[in-house]
């Protein structure tokens, strides 16, 4: 039976950093090169953040502090952005840069925003918390696929005629 690895990481970035805890079945690293692998059911979590994944490389600068975090094979994430956004989604590979609060998903991406119940489907999304914008691309062959939830306009008539009676 193999035992998961539990590794905790405090980032010292700021004077409100949070916690970050990786888990995973098999963990290396280089701390003179700032490069720590893990692997097999990855589990990363850092406040109401969480990203899945089957291999997560994890990129220091010289104060042992995280710079780069890629995800690959078949990730999946929890994000809540500062503006209180959610989304929910799962790509191939997923590149996240925390000084910039920036996340760039490749490949099969599918993102859904939660609170306002909107997806994006495509080959590449960038999604910047701090600025709360998205961008996206679709493949060669196939488009980008906005998904819009919209009332129901007889709904809405319908309120609108009752109202009226009242």
């Amino acid at each position: 039976m193999k035992q998961r690895i539990f590794l905790t990481i405090f980032l010292a970035a700021s004077l409100f950093s949070q916690e970050l805890q990786v888990k995973a079945k098999m963990f290396n690293a280089d701390q003179k090169a700032g490069i720590s692998v893990f692997e097999g059911d990855v589990n990363i979590i850092r406040g109401s953040d969480e990203l899945n994944a089957s291999k997560v490389t994890i990129y220091t600068n010289s104060n042992q502090e995280p710079t780069k975090f890629v995800a690959e094979g078949d990730a999946s994430f929890n994000i809540k952005t500062l503006e209180g956004a959610t989304y929910k989604g799962k790509a191939q590979k997923v590149l996240y840069l925390p000084k910039e609060k920036e996340y760039h998903f490749f490949k099969e991406v599918h993102l859904r925003q939660i609170n306002e119940k909107k997806e994006i489907i495509g080959e590449e999304v960038v999604l910047k918390t701090i600025e709360g914008k998205a961008y996206a691309k679709g493949a060669d062959k196939e488009p980008v696929i906005m998904i819009f939830n919209m009332p129901d306009d007889k709904k809405s008539e319908n309120k609108k005629s009752v109202d009226k009676n009242d």
